[in-house]
């Protein structure tokens, strides 16, 4: 749920300087509360000899004089002293750090705050570099930027913090004096925050976005991931009218719909629909695998506004050989699970699936269908050892995995024309070689998957106990998580009695989309991942010798990811 902010501890802050430029000889004074739960917890204050004359606008502004400064210690036992007391020290904290409060018996997370932090952190980092002191960047909260969410233009002339403390009653006037300015920055930030708590800001997280500028209608409507579960979980966010308006999944279904009414959203698409976003509905899942495939079956079902993958996956097309007397390649969207082992696909469009069939074309030299109609010619025989048959034959190898048979000559004819210093041509070749061995790669892994009747695997959790998935003819037949410490075989027997059962389908597709196996191939085949069961031939798991996943460089990825492949997550 997040840490509220009740047990946040904020260290205020607030410094003088000579007005010279962050660095070794700038700090004149160093002020700053521990505050805690709306209390304070400690307080720190010290002048600071710079090392150089005050100017005296400085002095006329902040009453600070040489002669206060004269026995001041230098600038390098104050900040290691400040950071030290405040627990940003390099040697005790960093962004996860949770710094132990003073008293407190417990270890919290520590905010840095000040009014224009940029100015006092700006200050603190440069000393600390010029110095040689150890620093790492702190959580850091502007009361600033807070106080412009909370007191909008119209409401206050404007945001000085004295403008801002009188406003709010604080029990300290700044001054110009680092204590006195810090005291009056922590009173602004408490009544800020009360301002904003009924907005959603009510947890350490919500800081990182409650200075942007959200909405505050869309910012209250996060009051509807109260009371979802932090477990993995697939979610929809409907219309006062019940239309589901977008399908996502999660690893934490708290965390992730709350997100959504943050500044942390920002695809215009979504952010259309979450002023009429009216109701979250959700369904917990036992493993964030089986919430990813909810959400593919969810949103080909439903075919939500705000989602962009997914719509279709039944229409995406697939490169396959015609058998006949004139064989030829084509693509097809009814492709029969016998010849998913000599075929290449799917294509996320036919866009792509057209530059791949040109290279493939290119290479394996067999007429297409429309230039033997254009021509009425029957051409040659299949049979015997006709080239035609010879060309039939490498069309079937490299459908079946022997990517090289295209993408060596492709790269070839690349090399040439690069040479030649035709680049937009070799520029063309390479764009519809690579179309072509992504198309080869998710054929490649769903090949196994697709033709098993089933198999169980297993991956270990980070804290404990197993991940345990059944997968049935390239569809995700049940999953379930066994605890901690226990056999988790009786989990195998209970989950290969409990899966769904699955009929062999006769097309690709057919009970799950080839999405649907994709996610399966990439959590069974991975590296972390144990075959616990397999039915049929074991060996039908690997990959290829010459598989399309040795050409990475023309991928543009990595081997195991595709880089035209549309973005889902929710």
């Amino acid at each position: 749920m997040g840490t509220p902010l009740r047990e946040v501890t904020f260290v205020v802050v607030d410094l003088e300087t000579t007005g010279a430029a962050p660095g070794a000889h700038a700090l004149t004074e160093i002020g700053a509360l521990k505050v805690r739960g709306g209390e304070v917890l400690a307080r720190f204050s010290t002048l600071v000899n710079p090392g150089a004359a005050v100017p005296p606008q400085i002095t006329a502004l902040t009453g600070i004089t040489n002669a206060m400064l004269v026995g001041a210690p230098d600038v390098a036992p104050c900040l290691e002293d400040f950071l030290s007391w405040a627990g940003l020290d390099a040697g005790t904290a960093d962004n996860d750090s949770n710094p132990a409060v003073p008293g407190s018996g417990t270890p919290t997370d520590t905010v840095l705050v000040a009014h224009n932090a940029r100015f006092d952190v700006g200050h603190l980092r440069g000393a600390a570099k010029a110095l040689g002191i150890g620093w790492t960047e702190p959580r850091v909260l502007d009361t600033l930027a807070l106080a412009r969410r909370a007191w909008p233009r119209g409401k206050v002339p404007n945001h000085r913090l004295s403008t801002l403390a009188a406003l709010v009653g604080a029990s300290t006037r700044p001054t110009h004096r680092a204590l006195d300015d810090a005291s009056a920055t922590a009173d602004v930030l408490h009544a800020a925050l009360e301002v904003l708590a009924p907005l959603g800001v009510t947890h350490l997280e919500d800081l990182a976005t409650a200075t942007d500028p959200v909405p505050a209608r869309r910012r209250a409507r996060s009051r509807l991931a109260e009371g979802l579960p932090t477990t993995p979980g697939v979610y929809q966010l409907c219309s006062a009218t019940g239309e589901v308006l977008y399908v996502g999944s999660t690893v934490n279904l708290h965390r992730r719909v709350r997100s959504y009414f943050t500044a942390a959203e920002r695809r215009p698409r979504v952010i259309r629909i979450l002023d009429t976003t009216t109701e979250v509905r959700h369904v917990p899942t036992p493993t964030l695998l089986e919430a990813r495939v909810r959400e593919l079956r969810l949103i080909a079902e439903l075919d939500p506004v705000a989602n962009r993958r997914s719509r279709a996956p039944r229409r995406q097309p697939w490169l396959h050989l015609v058998a006949g007397p004139e064989p030829h390649l084509a693509l097809t969207a009814v492709l029969p699970l016998r010849e998913v082992g000599y075929a290449v696909g799917p294509f996320w469009s036919r866009r792509g699936a057209q530059e791949a069939l040109r290279a493939a074309e290119s290479v394996l030299r067999l007429r297409r269908r429309d230039d033997w109609v254009r021509t009425n010619s029957p051409g040659p025989s299949t049979t015997g050892g006709s080239p035609t048959a010879q060309a039939s034959d490498r069309a079937a190898s490299f459908l079946s995995g022997q990517t090289d048979l295209v993408a060596a000559e492709v790269l070839e004819r690349v090399r040439r024309l690069a040479q030649a210093q035709r680049y937009e041509e070799a520029g063309t070749w390479t764009r519809r070689l690579r179309s072509l061995l992504q198309a080869a790669l998710r054929a490649e892994r769903t090949r196994p998957l697709l033709t098993c009747p089933h198999l169980v695997a297993a991956r270990p959790r980070e804290h404990g106990g197993w991940e345990l998935v059944a997968v049935r003819w390239g569809m995700l037949a049940g999953s379930l998580v066994t605890p901690p410490g226990t056999d988790p075989r009786p989990g195998v027997a209970a989950l290969r009695s409990s899966a769904r059962v699955v009929s062999q389908p006769t097309l690709v597709g057919q009970e799950a989309s080839v999405e649907e196996t994709l996610l399966l191939a990439d959590w069974v085949l991975d590296a972390g991942a144990r075959l616990v069961e397999v039915d049929g031939d074991p060996q039908a798991l690997s990959w290829p010798a010459a598989s399309a996943a040795r050409y990475g460089k023309v991928l543009h990825t990595d081997p195991h990811l595709d880089s035209d492949r549309p973005c889902h997550r929710g």
